[in-house]
């Protein structure tokens, strides 16, 4: 899978693409990351990328010419078959678990990262396949929110993981938060992890964990029970 960054401040990605499991499947050529400077494309002889919003208000807008050109020059470069192009924007569907699978089947993911007001319309409108928002808030800029993105879909890239079944075990992956997790030792300042951890009853311990999830889900998360009784 290759995923492209398309940015004004390309430097932040180094916090992902520089450390922990990111960067081991760099090294692996799992994933392939590519970060393209947006105002490296701008015509101005400044370099400026944004301008005044028509019809007035506040904060400048990104301009469309050098998300254009920058997007021309990547679709030049690509060898992907199947692509998307992402916008990250609080307007758009909200990420969870299943827009995170619907772009696991794409070769190469392609995001823009907007700052100030936002983007251009015509740059969503000619240009993006998908807005995704990380949530009901505003960020100075769409990189955090790119590497969220990023950071949920590469976990399910083959090889990606230690444990091919870590990201279908975990919270969300089958309707649930996850169960409670313990490890040594057994007891811990009194302390004592649940006997039916310790009592290598596989099948006691499936039910155990189906019975803590149900529980943590309906306390801290009842609206995800409420849509799973829909379903």
């Amino acid at each position: 899978m290759t995923i492209n960054f398309l940015s004004l401040f390309p430097e932040m990605f180094s916090c992902l693409i520089d450390n922990s499991i990111a960067k081991r499947a760099i090294e692996s050529k799992l994933i392939n990351i590519n970060l393209y400077n947006i105002r490296d494309y701008s015509v101005d002889k400044h370099k400026k990328v944004d301008d005044y919003p028509f019809g007035g208000g506040a904060g400048m807008v990104m301009a469309p010419q050098p998300i254009f050109d920058c997007f021309e020059d990547l679709t030049k470069k690509s060898k992907s078959k199947r692509a998307v192009n992402i916008y990250m924007s609080p307007k758009g569907k909200r990420l969870d678990e299943k827009l995170v699978k619907k772009f696991i089947d794409f070769d190469e993911i392609n995001i823009l990262c907007g700052h100030y007001e936002g983007v251009d319309q015509r740059v969503i409108d000619e240009l993006i396949d998908h807005e995704v928002s990380v949530g009901d808030y505003i960020l100075t800029g769409g990189e955090l929110a790119a590497m969220v993105l990023v950071d949920a879909v590469m976990r399910f890239v083959p090889g990606v993981l230690g444990n091919e079944d870590s990201p279908h075990d975990e919270s969300f992956s089958n309707g649930l938060l996850e169960y409670p997790h313990y490890t040594r030792p057994a007891d811990f300042k009194g302390l004592c992890v649940p006997e039916v951890l310790l009592s290598g009853h596989h099948k006691n311990i499936e039910e155990w964990r189906q019975k803590k999830a149900i529980e943590i889900t309906k306390k801290l998360r009842p609206d995800m029970i409420a849509r799973k009784k829909k379903e």
